[in-house]
């Protein structure tokens, strides 16, 4: 199945992070586009997560370690762990979450 991300429909899930999704029987990836200065609030779930930034600059807490993410960089978020994060420019982000991410289907 081919997906073109641009004619998927876009959802503003928290002030500022708009995610486009894509959904599989084991997992979610989500294409955000993030506001400069949007702020991911420090939460936890159950979702392995990988965060990977493909523009701008995003400062992510995990585990509580600043980290300060470019273009190339990827962080990996284990079950339960606390992230949480700020837009330091405009981002283009990918996300990818296993089990798959229900509350944004």
């Amino acid at each position: 199945m081919k997906i073109e991300i641009s004619s998927l429909p876009s959802k503003e899930i928290i002030k500022g992070f708009n995610g486009r999704f894509v959904h599989t029987e084991n997992l979610s990836i989500g294409f955000w586009e993030i506001d400069k200065d949007s702020v991911l609030p420090m939460h936890s779930h159950v979702h392995e997560q990988t965060t990977q930034v493909l523009e701008g600059e995003f400062e992510l807490t995990v585990g509580g370690v600043l980290h300060h993410c470019i273009p190339g960089s990827i962080m990996v978020i284990p079950s339960y762990v606390e992230h949480g994060g700020r837009a330091l420019t405009n981002c283009k982000i990918m996300d990818t979450f296993s089990p798959v991410r229900e509350d944004y289907k």
